[in-house]
């Protein structure tokens, strides 16, 4: 197979680290059944017998993949992440929550100019991540990609698809409304009860970030709260979302001209009834101050173990839609991205397809911590569209 950028010193093309993790497991299958004829990939992880036994699943999907590499590699062993960095282009992982485990192996890709895509939307371990690693990720050319889950694959692609129905040579709006049915995983739970703990912390490496990220000259870029209101245009109540997307969106804007020279966003879940807006916002308060106290935080920790998640039968029946709502140029326009369950079937499929877009598609020259929008852009859209996620202009298409 001819693949971009294959050198004699990279054995693999993609690296899945975190294989025995539920999302990571949904993710090797998902490689297993899509990846194409001649890809080189390996999974990597600190426990060989589990290791073997996700190789062994794979197998019964592909009887070929019965001798499918298996690295040792462990975020506590710096050699063991370096050498698994050397040996691919890219390395893919699950491995969360991110703050307390990622940064080794964003070091060691950093480094080697090791491609890098996960699925964080924790906000503190991006912001780390640019300051610490971002100068050394563009010096190698290695390419940072975080965030190609659910969180924020969806709401960084739709606006830019969005943003190819409407002239962008004056300012530019663009409203997202989710909605999504779906269960937690204990990765994701694990995740955002860390982040709800750490706020002092996130806002910490946010003001570190912005002391250092140089802006777009000569172009104005915001991703800016919304209110709680009825939405005409959906019809139905709007809730800001304080969630990674909007970073994201803000940042693959300061990065591509293409957003036009006054850009703005705002993020929202979509919700029927005004009650359930307000017993959400009593809870998330409630649990937020409870993640604060040592003692609750551990105890909700461990309502859930790593590596459990809702059945095959409950995916099926999960569910997402983000609506967009997009004005420029005198032009309004309606689009939507949709598709299956949002935080594993998808999201292996959004990670999976993203590490396969970094080894295997001709992508722009860029290099350091970069949007998937930036990264991949219309290679990665063209993807998700062909693996059966939907883009779509429901009003008000370009005339």
């Amino acid at each position: 197979m001819h693949t971009r950028r294959m050198g004699p010193d990279r054995s693999y093309d993609l690296v899945l680290f975190g294989a025995t993790g539920f999302t990571g497991g949904l993710t090797a299958e998902y490689l297993a059944r899509h990846a194409p004829t001649g890809l080189r990939w390996a999974l990597a992880g600190r426990n060989p017998t589990k290791l073997a036994a996700v190789r062994d699943r794979l197998a019964d999907i592909d009887a070929t993949l019965a001798e499918l590499p298996l690295l040792a590699a462990d975020v506590t062993d710096a050699a063991s992440l370096r050498a698994v960095a050397h040996s691919a282009r890219v390395v893919a992982t699950t491995v969360g929550p991110y703050v307390h485990h990622g940064e080794p192996l964003v070091a060691a890709c950093a480094a080697a100019g090791t491609d890098y895509v996960d699925i964080t939307g924790e906000p503190e371990f991006v912001d780390l991540m640019y300051v610490r690693h971002h100068a050394e990720a563009v010096r190698t050319g290695a390419r940072l990609v975080h965030a190609c889950g659910f969180d924020s694959i969806p709401h960084d692609l739709g606006v830019w698809f969005t943003l190819k129905q409407l002239p962008t040579d004056g300012p530019v709006t663009v409203d997202g409304f989710v909605r999504a049915g779906g269960k937690f995983s204990a990765g994701t739970y694990h995740s955002a009860l860390t982040a709800f703990s750490r706020a002092a912390e996130m806002s910490r490496a946010a003001k570190a970030r912005r002391a250092v990220e140089p802006r777009p000259p000569g172009r104005r870029v915001r991703a800016v709260p919304g209110r709680v209101g009825r939405s005409r245009e959906i019809g139905r109540w709007a809730v800001p979302l304080p969630t990674i997307d909007p970073q994201v969106v803000r940042r693959s804007a300061a990065a591509r001209p293409e957003y036009g020279p006054d850009f703005r966003y705002r993020h929202f879940a979509a919700v029927k009834r005004l009650p359930t807006v307000l017993a959400a916002g009593v809870g998330m308060a409630g649990l937020v101050g409870l993640v604060k106290l040592p003692p609750t935080r551990r105890w909700l920790l461990g309502r859930l173990s790593s590596g459990q998640g809702p059945s095959a039968e409950e995916r099926a029946r999960s569910w997402f839609t983000v609506r967009f709502v997009g004005s420029g140029g005198g032009r309004t326009v309606q689009t939507e991205v949709a598709g299956g369950d949002p935080g594993y079937d998808e999201t292996a499929k959004m990670l999976a397809e993203s590490a396969l877009c970094l080894a295997l598609d001709e992508l722009p020259p860029t290099a350091g911590q970069v949007t998937p929008v930036t990264a991949m852009g219309d290679a990665l859209l063209d993807r998700l569209v062909k693996a059966g996620l939907t883009f779509r202009v429901l009003s008000g298409p370009r005339g």
